[in-house]
């Protein structure tokens, strides 16, 4: 085994690992050379050694993840550069670095290195740990015993990150002891040499692979726009799997997003009036109290008059605000707390105790400041090119649960992306099962996705699954079914469930592109499930998504009703899932306020925003739900279509002919 910079790539080609007597074939017994794997490594080692970016649609069973990482690590083999494989979601993070990396690193006749990269405030700061435990020495409650808990935890680790917990702590807890940008003593500090986090850092720094998430990867591009270091290592490759999901992620990147909780949250560590706890109160004066308690008055105020004009909003649906829809009677109050902060700062001692209180002080400081800039940006709302909304969830009656949001996305985020993305590096792999919206060997389907993610110049290559749906999945369409619109049809939807949650005994997902219909179906039905013995899972009830997943593979009998993120990213093989219902066509709902400001958008440019934008999205996002049922060569079941316009509009064929070949049976 010789070192990964002595390497020469040109030893080894894409067919000497993949062949049937290859190289992973001498490690696994029961290896099958797979045409498309090949066909779709030979495109991303092309695109790597051409310098172009690459479009790869590779259906279920492909196995992508081999074909894109053979190709990364070995034009990565001598030419002193990193790659980076970014993805969506945890689930495919885990299975790249505790499984595929592994297993190719036994097979490769080189040694590389790979590390799964982490968000800072993941690691547990040991000089927050021991400065948190001391201001809370003396009290014996949930937050002091959840300290004591790390500590012990901190002893044993060798990770030091939040996901290697077992007993996860609260999140004002975990934020009092975890590393942050701003609160770091870096080499001055006398946990440096053993820092979790600058130990996780060394090992990113001295990887050849580094495996991240969409989040991460946009923070350390944006970053790297203004500033010579991100958070990540330099790197000249970028995989993106599960492409689909970077607009999304670029937006709130992009955006802005802050809630009353925000600044609760933040007012809390820095002075809480009930516990007399606080960052201040080391070294606190009454004026710097009553600083806080008018400051925390204002926020309230702030947050009301939000409250109150949402109230008397003529488009309740839409909360799309103007500029100055309501009056700025906060920065001023938080500028003046960060001042009052920044004497205390000054003020303060230079003994060990007192840099600790300084540097939690400055922390605070920093995030006031960017939290009273939001606020101005949004109350200005200077860019016309971004839409500018209020979100407003829980209960009137219960202001501790009400949240009050204020959110921005640009309309357009695609100039945002090629900006820190494809303009500044040479080749770009972007992959998922689910990138091309348009008919089969018409045209380029990938074109409506290179445009949302600002993608000018690119090769694409499209593979289809290995799987036999012919034989493997029957699809059946309800083609009398009243329209969606229609007021029969909540009750003509619950009445084709029961029916094919029966056909099946459970064993059901039922996808739904509302949360508001999910819960009136399934209120409707609660009776008929306790008559029939099935469980019912129900997204939204305070079960999180990790634990419903599991419930629902434990119980091979019951069904999972869910939203959004049950449409992609969960693998269920085998047969807890043999049916698939899908109530609606997954149209953006055209109220939101993104979705309004990007139609709107759409009709000044000339363009049409149903075949240009909402037509193209849908068919994606069907293909993502009609895509959980099959995920192995075993599996065998049902998709159900509850929406007759795939039958009676003209534009129901490209659903169609976006998913596989299967036996299809018209109700």
């Amino acid at each position: 085994m010789i070192g990964f910079d002595e390497y020469q790539n040109d030893r080894i080609t894409i067919d000497s690992v993949f062949a049937e007597d290859g190289l992973i074939a001498e490690k696994f017994e029961r290896y099958q050379l797979r045409k498309h794997q090949v066909d779709m490594s030979k495109a991303v080692d092309k695109a790597f050694k051409k310098g172009h970016n690459l479009v790869a649609e590779a259906g279920t069973g492909v196995g992508k993840s081999f074909a894109y990482l053979v190709p990364a690590i070995t034009n990565m083999a001598g030419n002193d550069c990193k790659v980076v494989i970014s993805t969506h979601t945890i689930t495919l993070q885990e299975q790249l670095i505790n499984k595929d990396i592994p297993f190719l690193a036994s097979v490769m006749p080189f040694e590389f290195k790979a590390c799964l990269a982490k968000g800072r405030s993941n690691y547990l700061c040991k000089r927050r740990l021991e400065y948190s435990k001391r201001k809370n020495s003396n009290l014996f409650d949930e937050f002091a015993k959840q300290l004591y808990e790390i500590e012990a935890w901190a002893n044993e680790t060798n990770d030091g990150s939040l996901s290697d917990l077992e007993n996860q702590p609260s999140m004002p807890v975990w934020d009092s002891v975890c590393s942050e940008h701003g609160n770091c003593r870096g080499r001055k500090c006398s946990y440096y040499k053993d820092c979790f986090y600058w130990r996780a850092r060394r090992r990113l720094e001295q990887a050849d692979v580094i495996i991240a998430n969409h989040a991460l990867l946009f923070s350390d591009l944006i970053l790297k726009r203004n500033a010579p270091k991100g958070v990540l290592p330099d790197y000249q490759y970028i995989i993106v799997d599960e492409a689909h999901n970077i607009e999304s992620v670029a937006e709130s990147h992009f955006g802005i997003n802050i809630s009353n909780f925000t600044f609760s949250f933040l007012m809390n560590k820095i002075y809480n009036a009930k516990t007399k706890r606080g960052a201040i109160t080391f070294n606190s004066t009454d004026d710097t109290i009553e600083q806080v308690k008018e400051t925390n008055k204002q926020i309230k105020l702030f947050f009301r008059q939000i409250e109150a004009w949402a109230e008397n909003s003529r488009d309740k649906a839409n909360l799309r605000c103007p500029a100055h829809f309501v009056d700025d009677n906060i920065t001023d109050s938080l500028k003046a707390l960060r001042e009052e902060l920044k004497s205390i700062v000054k003020n303060s001692d230079d003994d060990d105790s007192a840099k600790d209180e300084v540097l939690e002080l400055q922390r605070h400081i920093e995030r006031l400041a960017e939290l009273e800039l939001e606020i101005k940006v949004f109350l200005n709302q200077g860019k016309d090119e971004n839409v500018y909304w209020v979100e407003i969830f829980g209960s009137n009656n219960s202001r501790r649960t009400k949240s009050v949001r204020l959110r921005c996305a640009p309309v357009k985020v695609a100039s945002e992306i090629k900006s820190v993305l494809f303009d500044n590096y040479q080749s770009v792999i972007l992959t998922s099962a689910t990138l091309n919206s348009g008919r089969k060997n018409q045209g380029n389907g990938f074109d409506f996705f290179a445009k949302q993610v600002g993608l000018d110049s690119y090769k694409s290559v499209e593979l289809g699954s290995p799987y036999d749906y012919h034989s493997q999945v029957t699809l059946y369409v309800e083609r009398t079914m009243p329209m969606p619109s229609d007021p029969n049809y909540i009750s003509s939807a619950t009445k084709a469930i029961e029916k094919y949650i029966t056909q099946t005994g459970g064993k059901a997902f039922v996808l739904f592109t509302s949360y508001s219909m999910l819960k009136t179906v399934a209120a409707n039905m609660e009776s008929w499930f306790d008559e029939n013995g099935f469980e019912l899972l129900q997204q939204g009830q305070g079960i999180d998504r990790t634990m419903l997943l599991t419930k629902f593979k434990a119980d091979t009998n019951s069904v999972l009703f869910g939203t959004d993120s049950f449409w992609q990213g969960v693998d269920v093989p085998g047969q807890a899932l043999s049916n698939v219902i899908i109530t609606k066509l997954p149209f953006a709902v055209p109220n939101h306020p993104l979705t309004a400001g990007k139609i709107e958008r759409i009709r000044k440019e000339g363009g049409n925003p149903f075949f240009d934008f909402q037509l193209p999205w849908a068919v994606i996002k069907f293909k993502q739900g009609f895509g959980r049922l099959i995920r192995s060569h075993h599996d065998k079941g049902i998709v159900v279509l509850l929406d007759s316009r795939v039958a009676t509009k003209a534009y129901g064929k490209l659903f169609i002919d976006a998913i596989p070949k299967c036996k299809q049976i018209m109700v």
